[in-house]
This record gives C-alpha cells, sequence and structure tokens, in this order.
C-alpha cells in the first residue's frame, strides 16, 4: 500500500523551489509509513530511511517518535503565548482568551487533510492520546496564566482564571473534534464561534463587586432620665452625625 501525504503548511511556500524543508519531508515520511504500517510498528529509522536523512537529523527536529505526529503544536503555543502578551489592559479577558484558542483552530484548518488523519492515528493508539492530553493541558495553562495576571485583584481570581481556562478549552475541543470527525467537511470557525460564544456568556464582563461586611458601628446615647421623647431622638441624631 501506497501513501502520499500532504504538504504540511510551511511547505506549500517552499514547494515551487524544489524540495521540501527536511522537517517537513520527516513528518511526510512518518505519516505515510503510520498509514501503511501502523504508529507501533513504524520506528525512528524506518522514517529517515524514508525521507534520505540520517537519525542526528530526526532527532535535531523532533525529541522522539510522539513529537513528529504533532509537529506544529509548538509554533501554535509560541504564538498563542505572545497573542496573550501582546495584549493591552484594556482588552476584556474572556474574550482575549477565546481569541487565542482560535489560534489553534487556524493551526489545524490550515492542512485539513493532515489533521484528519492526525486525529484517527491519535484515536487509535493510547500513547499519542496521552501524548495530546499533555499538549491540551499546556495551552490550558496558557489561557490560565494570563487571566491570573488579569483577575489578580479579584476576590477567587485564581479560581476563575482557572475555571474559565478550561471552559474555553473543553469548548474549542468540543467543536474541533465534531469538525474533525466529519472529516473537515464545512467551515470549523463557525461551530468554534458558537462555542466562544456560550464562553463568553457564561464568564464575560466585568464580575459583580463582591459584598463586604462593613464592621458594626455602635452609638451609646446618654440621656438624662425622664427627658422628652424628641430630646432622646435629638441626641441620637447628633451622635449619629445627622443635625
Amino acid at each position: 500500500m501506497s501513501a502520499t501525504f500532504p504538504l504540511m503548511s510551511s511547505e506549500k511556500a517552499d514547494a515551487g523551489a524544489g524540495k521540501p524543508p527536511m522537517r517537513d519531508a520527516l513528518v511526510a515520511a512518518a505519516f505515510q509509513l503510520f498509514l501503511e504500517r501502523g504508529y507501533e510498528q513504524t520506528t525512528v529509522d524506518d522514517i529517515v530511511a524514508l525521507a534520505g536523512v540520517g537519525r542526528r537529523s530526526f532527532f535535531r527536529y523532533f525529541p522522539s517518535k510522539e513529537d513528529v505526529v504533532f509537529p506544529d503544536h509548538e509554533r501554535c503555543l509560541a504564538d498563542m503565548t505572545a497573542f496573550l502578551a501582546d495584549g493591552s489592559d484594556d482588552d476584556e479577558p474572556v474574550g482575549r482568551v477565546c481569541d487565542a484558542a482560535r489560534l489553534v483552530l487556524r493551526m489545524y484548518a490550515e492542512n485539513p487533510t493532515f489533521s484528519v488523519q492526525r486525529y484517527r492515528l491519535t484515536k487509535r493508539v493510547p500513547g499519542l492520546r496521552a501524548y495530546e492530553l499533555s499538549v491540551v493541558w499546556r495551552y490550558e495553562r496558557a489561557l490560565a496564566e494570563y487571566l491570573r495576571r488579569r483577575f489578580a485583584a479579584r476576590r477567587d481570581g485564581t479560581l476563575q482564571a482557572d475555571v474559565i481556562a478550561a471552559a474555553v478549552v473543553a469548548a474549542h475541543n468540543n467543536a474541533l473534534r465534531s469538525w474533525l470527525r466529519s472529516d473537515g467537511q464545512g467551515e470549523a470557525s463557525a461551530a468554534v464561534d458558537h462555542a466562544m460564544a456560550l464562553v463568553q456568556s457564561a464568564f464575560g464582563g466585568e464580575p459583580v463587586p463582591p459584598s463586604v461586611e462593613q464592621p458594626e458601628d455602635v452609638v451609646v446615647v446618654v440621656s438624662r432620665r425622664g427627658a422628652p421623647l424628641w430630646r432622646v431622638v435629638q441626641e441620637i441624631e447628633t451622635a449619629l452625625g445627622r443635625d
């Protein structure tokens, strides 16, 4: 069985110039073998042999075989972190993290065929599912750290940040996986926009300031026994500063 894997996004820009960059050639070779032989049956030696490079070249780009399945997530995480850092204090925080999550969608939508193939492969290989969870956790941490900074002055700001970051990731992934299950058909952005709108409707906007208990203000008024009631009331009003 022979399989030809589509070019990665960085490859497309250079495809007219001849051979694809080595990194993209390794990804293409790896997925061709994963489709032909299966993930577990494919070794790093197999991948470098098909790509026509040495083992050192592979490990220069990918620390492990798992990393070649997710070659674009490091770039996307860096883009997300930079996007959040470039924001201003005028940005609505929940809207900002929702926009940051859309960068992940854009990465998947750049190459639907690759994304669908990776989704199918990850579903079949437990080790890759665990690896994917670790990647998702890093995205969630990036969102939470941004929100923690923005919510530093809030009561329960850290809790709010962690809850909202988890909600953004859960909503995004639900919409993304629905698109991947459809083999990448249609516009993924519409489903993700709907999911992000749900998050913003639940958590967006300025929080209601928490009520702050005021210390009791006790006023003691001493009045002469037998004083008329109007005089007692007058003395109370004077003590309360209402005269």
